[in-house]
């Protein structure tokens, strides 16, 4: 039986609709939440808060949105952490990483659905992402903080901090890297990715994950 032929330019799904749901979601939480929160710890960016309303609209929504953009974040968690398990080809693609930068990628790594740097992001948001829930609930004056003695809060405050700015470097990071990869933002838009850009950027998902299926789904065509 001669091998289907498929073309570089032929869709593939990278992204379902739950997932592309989960991720704008978290974005929109993202900067409703980040915003605010730069403008609460930064009194020079106080006039931020008037996006949201004013400073008091901008307190009370920014613990509700950051609990809606841990929930999304945590939706993607489970359809994704699978692929984000490290495995010893990463570390072929962190000694090749000035390739990498070079855009030389495919020539030097082997990548499953995401690289060693995606998983690094993966891992490094789950971590932030759990301390400022913890951190945040802590501080949360209305419903929680006079469960806490001042010291708990004020440590609280600094890890809420720290783990807000870890969060922010790494979506800045991979929002870059977005749009340095060209047809990232697309397929988290519209779902697709073509078979060319897989094979460049992540060819044994494309090799072991997706060829196989799209063969079978050519293959069903040809006979109907």
């Amino acid at each position: 039986m001669s091998k289907i032929k498929i073309a570089n330019d032929q869709k593939i799904i990278r992204h379902k609709l739950p997932a592309r749901l989960s991720h704008w979601l978290l974005v929109i939480c993202f900067f409703t939440t980040g915003l605010s929160g730069l403008a609460f710890f930064f009194p020079d960016f106080s006039w931020l808060t008037e996006i949201l309303g004013n400073p008091r609209i901008a307190r009370f929504v920014h613990p509700f949105t950051g609990i809606v953009m841990f929930v999304a974040f945590i939706n993607l968690s489970l359809i994704y952490w699978r692929h984000n398990i490290p495995e010893k080809n990463d570390w072929v693609w962190l000694k090749n990483i000035v390739e990498v930068l070079k855009g030389n990628e495919h020539a030097v790594s082997d990548n499953g659905k995401y690289n060693l740097g995606q998983k690094m992001l993966f891992w490094t948001l789950i971590l932030a992402m759990f301390t400022l829930l913890a951190t945040g609930i802590i501080m949360w004056r209305q419903y929680f903080s006079h469960n806490f003695p001042i010291p708990v809060i004020r440590i609280a405050i600094l890890l809420h901090s720290a783990s807000a700015f870890l969060l922010f470097t790494g979506i800045m990071v991979h929002i870059y890297m977005a749009f340095w990869v060209k047809g990232s933002i697309r397929g988290m838009v519209e779902g697709w990715v073509t078979v060319r850009w897989a094979k460049k950027h992540h060819p044994r998902w494309y090799r072991e994950e997706v060829e196989p299926e799209l063969e079978q789904e050519l293959a069903n065509k040809k006979k109907h």
